[in-house]
């Protein structure tokens, strides 16, 4: 039996990562004879890191058939795979939206920096090869990605609303002797309903075969109202303590969200508030070059959000907005706050706990009562955060570097400002579209969320009378 599992005649499916488990996107599409498109090669992260059959560092399937490679967004997990997949010999273009091609340089040259090499000389060859092969999509136009004697394949990419930039795939296959044709869409990272800047994603007309994320497929979100409150409430709580509020973040996307909804919370404030003077910090470097990108890229906004631009209000560059770029500033900053008692938020990377800067602000403060640790984010399994999100409220510990922190600071979490749609806009999704899928494969998920969503789905698809198949695909690295 072949490791692909067969989807349609005209083409099959293979997930060399992202299927079993949250992280490492990536889905290989087979057709025609000795062709395919890679839709994301990302790294793998937390307990997906950790399998006996992830190689991180090499690409070990067949490169050669690959005609392009389509990267739905540039988050790691995503991409983090890319410098490994031109080492194995991808010479093909490079499709992602317009918005993406600004992004991803900043991306790439932040993973080898950290996991390849910090030689300038050999970072700037890499990057000058990615940009050669790199080719900017416009929203919702189609374009041909190969037309041979046995298959036509066209592809277009359309706004996910995940981070600035993210796409999900639409895929036209058809076979000219035969007068066949399929429709694939791959939904990379769907945003959730009102997220802070990006429109929602809607739904494309129809598919054959729809590849589905399911991060938060058994979970719903809290409401835009009920959300910010809590920011508001765990923001207040450490200033009423003396203490700072650590936020680990996403340098891009969930760091530019969460600047956002303060500007709103500031905007609001009474004159006297302490919210007037209060100081808001992020604390890295590649953070805040992605956020002067968002700025730059203000015409991908959303309509909200262009109304506050219109009303002469800087949603990402305000008065009390204060960056750290130096490591010496960052310790500084970090001795000052955990020292003095200064109210303060904090934003830093990374946004799972398992690295830098924001894991020197949790050794300083993790063991201290004034302060509160707000997570906005999904926390891996085997990821420190996950630990601070699970043990924290009962007073544990934390492993960091090595060493066991206790945990005394406050800890909350925020589920409504995932950048991921949960269940129902998942299922909303599919109902959306004109003509239903008759697969759906559920990828990017824990087992428990893959579980619910496809227990979900089939229950949708009962109620319309549809016939529908839903499966849980293996990673299939090899």
């Amino acid at each position: 039996m072949s490791l692909a599992a067969s989807l349609e005649p005209l083409s099959q499916l293979v997930h060399r990562g992202g299927a079993s488990g949250v992280t490492g996107s990536c889905h290989q599409l087979l057709y025609g004879d000795h062709h395919s498109l890679l839709i994301d090669c990302g790294l793998f992260q937390g307990e997906d890191a950790e399998q006996d059959e992830f190689k991180q560092l090499t690409v070990d399937f067949d490169v050669k058939t690959i005609d392009a490679l389509v990267i739905t967004h540039v988050h790691i997990d995503h991409v983090g795979r890319l410098p490994y997949l031109l080492a194995a010999g991808f010479t093909g273009p490079i499709f992602c939206s317009k918005p993406s091609a600004k992004l991803l340089p900043l991306v790439i040259e932040d993973a080898l920096k950290i996991g390849f090499t910090r030689d300038a000389r050999l970072i700037e060859q890499f990057l000058q090869r990615v940009e050669q092969q790199l080719v900017p999509l416009a929203f919702g136009k189609w374009h041909n990605v190969t037309s041979t004697p046995t298959c036509h394949v066209n592809m277009k990419l359309q706004r996910a609303g995940h981070i600035l930039g993210s796409s999900y795939v639409e895929v036209a296959l058809r076979d000219p002797l035969n007068k066949r044709r399929q429709r694939v869409v791959f939904s990379g990272d769907l945003g959730a309903a009102n997220s802070p800047l990006l429109p929602a994603p809607k739904a494309p007309a129809k598919a054959d075969v729809l590849v589905l994320e399911s991060t938060y497929g058994n979970r719903l979100h809290e409401g835009r109202l009920d959300r910010a409150a809590k920011l508001k409430q765990a923001i207040e709580r450490a200033l009423h303590n003396n203490g700072t509020v650590i936020v680990p973040a996403f340098s891009i996307g969930r760091t530019q969200e969460l600047l956002y909804e303060l500007e709103g919370i500031i905007h609001r404030a009474d004159k006297q508030s302490l919210w007037k003077s209060l100081e808001i910090i992020v604390d890295s470097p590649l953070a805040a070059r992605f956020t002067q990108v968002y700025r730059d890229l203000k015409p991908f906004w959303d309509s909200e959000a262009q109304t506050r631009v219109r009303a002469g209000r800087h949603p990402l560059s305000f008065t009390s907005l204060y960056t750290v770029d130096s490591h010496a500033t960052h310790e500084q900053t970090v001795r000052y706050l955990a020292e003095s008692g200064r109210p303060a938020v904090v934003i830093a990377a990374s946004g799972m706990c398992a690295g830098g800067r924001v894991v020197n602000y949790l050794k300083a403060m993790l063991g201290d009562a004034r302060h509160q640790v707000l997570f906005v984010g999904y926390q891996g399994a085997g990821t420190p955060g996950r630990d601070i999100q699970r043990y924290g409220p009962q007073g544990g510990w934390v492993m960091l570097d090595g060493e066991r922190y206790d945990i005394k600071a406050g800890v909350t979490t925020i589920s409504g400002y995932s950048a991921h749609a949960d269940q129902a806009g998942l299922l909303g999704f599919v109902k959306q579209m004109r003509h239903w899928p008759r697969s759906i494969h559920l990828v990017h998920g824990g087992a428990e969320a893959r579980r619910a969503l496809k227990v979900a789905l089939e229950s949708l698809a009962a109620k319309h009378g549809k016939t529908l198949k839903v499966t849980l695909p293996v990673n299939q690295p090899e």
